[in-house]
């Protein structure tokens, strides 16, 4: 019998199925390919979890489904996230699971001096946020026990995001990073660990059930300063920023569906962006991930 059941092997749901595993519980993974980390305690299922019959029959026993799925472009969402969703819904009821939900600040849309508590109302005007917002809402009008955690934009060992896109290819190459967002603006970043450890330990506690929570992270800071940190990290000379206009994203939504889609999310990277994580941390005992740990993890793998 399984007692944890993953949706999707990126980031997010690797983690989540390791530290499980490596606790001595049972998990099954499950994506379309079939991959997932290797491990004694972890079953890797090939499948389309946004099959409500195929994912409810491989989740029997589980006493926790954790959805950490998300399509890889944004051009996507729209059409693979509902059903998604759907289905973890559907066989979260059918066995009365826990729902633990991977979430994100899209939800709350731009908000003022950009900050963001677990209070903060669902605003969100884009296309997106709003999907966000909805099906947060479905999850908790279904009546099951469920949890929404919500982070920052990741960074960490093997996490997709302004490393991995824009910093990464540069450091490797000796280049300049192009970069589509303001060089200066404090951001929050997320540790993807760190969101794996929120995930486990709200999905256990019922006093998290019924709302959204944000996972601990490290103080904002700005892209310049972040890849400050990973050259050093690297032991590589500093890498040249160049801050592409915002008006060019915006111009080639016009014609190029994935540039539209980024621009309609650029609020997050041309004014400050601060997620508070202080109830989240005070009820549950949770702390960040030191910063320049994860940037570490992060570039390990181009450390010379």
């Amino acid at each position: 019998m399984t007692d944890h059941v993953v949706i999707g092997a990126g980031s997010i749901g690797s983690n989540v199925a390791r530290l499980l595993a490596e606790r001595g519980e049972g998990v099954r993974i499950v994506t379309r390919s079939g991959s997932g980390p290797v491990h004694p305690m972890i079953e890797r299922v090939a499948a389309d979890a946004s099959d409500p019959s195929r994912l409810t029959d491989l989740s029997g026993g589980a006493k926790v489904i954790y959805h950490c799925a998300n399509p890889p472009s944004y051009t996507m969402w729209e059409r693979q996230l509902p059903p998604l969703q759907t289905a973890v819904i559907a066989a979260a009821e059918a066995h009365d699971a826990v729902l633990a939900l991977t979430g994100s600040l899209y939800a709350y849309g731009r908000q003022p001096g950009g900050r963001m508590n677990e209070h903060t109302p669902m605003a969100a005007t884009g296309r997106k946020g709003r999907l966000r917002k909805r099906m947060w809402e479905q999850a908790l009008a279904a009546g099951i026990r469920t949890v929404e955690v919500r982070g920052a934009d990741y960074i960490g060992k093997d996490a997709a995001g302004i490393y991995s896109v824009f910093i990464e290819p540069a450091l490797k190459k000796g280049r300049a990073a192009w970069i589509a967002g303001h060089l200066d603006m404090p951001h929050t970043f997320t540790v993807n660990g760190d969101m794996a450890q929120a995930l486990v330990t709200l999905a256990q506690d019922e006093r998290a059930w019924g709302r959204a929570w944000h996972v601990p992270s490290p103080p904002a800071l700005t892209i310049r300063e972040l890849a400050r940190r990973c050259a050093d990290a690297a032991g590589l000379p500093p890498v040249k920023l160049i801050q592409i206009p915002r008006f060019v994203m915006r111009t080639a939504g016009v014609i190029v569906p994935i540039a539209r889609e980024v621009a309609e999310m650029d609020y997050q990277w041309y004014a400050p962006f601060h997620m508070d994580a202080t109830e989240t941390a005070d009820t549950f005992g949770l702390t960040a991930t030191d910063l320049d740990t994860a940037i570490r993890d992060q570039v390990g793998a181009i450390r010379v």
